[in-house]
């Protein structure tokens, strides 16, 4: 049985990841911990979690927790990891892995040294949507894939008008702005299909002035293969414009999703247009969750480990090195 602990039990564990620790077959939730004692106890109560704390070294050091999730903003994930790490528990890291690329080689350095397991949120690794794209891919439903196209646009909130900007976009905390927290997902799901990616060029700039991190990027990478990957990622736009998807196209026909909205999943090729329906999980992390649980049992392999997320981090921190030189 894996009997998790949770770091960090905020927003993104009610909904997404939480609950599905204890709906998986061998996996439970036996501990959480959050800074807010009253607030750790209160999660604690609602998912009939036997013990809360407030200190994260407590929840690490249970010997009754044999796996520890780590939710909190990415400032503090080399941090917590490295010492479950040196525990000698295997760790569940929020995506992304870490602030930056340096910090991802430190877990993994410590994961090889105490021969721990990591894995990392990227839970579209797992998802059937998103694996059917995969199918569709490799079995050649596009023929050869030539390019991506990536589009994210999205509207500031009103926080962010108000100037009072969440921790997702201070640097410090996130590791850049909405970009390390969105595009993260998105460049992971493409290494995921096509493999590391090898040279990077871009842009990174700020628009609005709402905060200090970019607020627009524009990048192109390459792929084995000359496979060529492009996007455009923008979080000052107005609410109408916005939109979220990616195209995947081949010699023979082209592949159109969304990474955040689920919309319907449309292949065009020579046999005319098919869409399929693109569903979201009642907890989006339940299928990865279910792997790794599987993997530290013996039973299978996780897509997603500390080794595929630092190549992510990599690339993210590549794309908006010029706009943070000198910042510091």
């Amino acid at each position: 049985m894996i009997n998790w602990g949770i770091i960090g039990c905020g927003n993104v564990t009610e909904v997404k990841s939480g609950p599905a620790f204890n709906l998986i077959k061998g996996s439970k939730l036996m501990a959480v911990m959050r800074r807010n004692a009253i607030l750790a106890e209160d999660y604690a109560k609602r998912y009939n979690v036997p013990k809360f704390y407030s200190k994260a070294s407590d929840l690490i050091n249970d010997k009754d927790v044999n796996a520890v999730y780590i939710a909190t903003p990415p400032g503090h994930h080399a941090g917590y990891a490295i010492e479950v790490i040196k525990a000698g528990k295997p760790v569940y890291i929020e995506k992304p892995m870490a602030l930056n690329y340096s910090e991802c080689l430190k877990i993994n350095k410590a994961a090889e040294k105490n021969k721990v397991p990591v894995f990392v949120a990227y839970y579209r690794r797992a998802l059937p949507g998103f694996l059917l794209v995969k199918d569709l891919i490799d079995n050649l439903a596009i023929g050869k894939v030539r390019f991506i196209i990536i589009q994210l646009f999205k509207s500031p909130s009103y926080d962010e008008i108000t100037g009072k900007p969440s921790w997702r976009v201070d640097p410090d905390v996130s590791g850049g702005g909405h970009f390390f927290d969105l595009a993260c997902h998105q460049l992971d799901y493409l290494d995921f299909l096509f493999g590391p990616i090898h040279k990077v060029r871009s842009i990174a700039v700020n628009h609005s002035g709402f905060y200090k991190a970019e607020d627009f990027v524009s990048a192109e990478f390459l792929f084995k293969n000359n496979i060529i990957g492009s996007g455009t990622w923008s979080f000052s736009v107005p609410l109408e414009s916005g939109r979220d998807t990616i195209e995947i196209i081949g010699d023979k026909g082209s592949i159109k999703f969304s990474t955040f909205s689920f919309e319907s999943i449309v292949l065009t090729n020579e046999s005319g247009r098919q869409e399929f329906i693109n569903e979201r999980p009642a907890h989006v992390q339940y299928n990865l969750i279910e792997k790794i649980v599987q993997s530290l049992n013996g039973q299978g392999v996780s897509p997603s480990t500390g080794i595929t997320a630092a190549r992510t981090s990599h690339v993210m921190d590549e794309v908006v090195k010029e706009y943070y030189k000198g910042k510091a």
